[in-house]
């Protein structure tokens, strides 16, 4: 039996730094399903963690270690494996929000849905579950 596969955006590695609901469903279905997010989503992370903490009054050193505790369950796809898929993610989703295009590229090339709170991936092709729903995705 094959694993199940699901890229993450950016908003759900931050949700995962923040809180406990997303953070354990990740560990608890990391032995079964295969979640990958782009380096872009990782990037974004790290630039918007910090000032959410800094909001919440809590040291961005410490936290950001959760973050990197993260990647030892969620594979980094760099940018060189999911180009070739921009031009055809960037038709997808032009209309929506055409920076979020290398999540779109990730999912196609693993035929496998988006996991984010965005509304952006919607009419795209793509399945999208949000954090409230994911579970049954995971579940299943």
């Amino acid at each position: 039996m094959t694993r199940k596969a699901l890229v993450l955006d950016a908003n759900i590695l931050i949700r995962a730094v923040l809180g406990q609901h997303v953070r354990n469903l990740i560990f608890r279905h990391a032995e079964t399903i295969l979640f990958f997010a782009p380096d872009i989503a990782w990037a974004d992370a790290r630039k918007y963690l910090p000032g959410l903490l800094e909001k919440r009054g809590v040291a961005p050193i410490a936290v950001l270690t959760v973050l990197d505790h993260l990647a030892t369950v969620i594979q980094r796809l760099d940018a060189g494996l999911y180009a070739g898929k921009k031009e055809e993610a960037c038709r997808r989703i032009a209309e929506r929000d055409i920076d979020d295009w290398p999540i779109l590229a990730c999912a196609l090339i693993l035929d496998c849905p988006i996991w984010s709170e965005d509304q952006d991936f919607f009419g795209t092709g793509v399945a999208v579950w949000n954090s409230r729903l994911v579970h049954l995705y995971l579940e299943s």
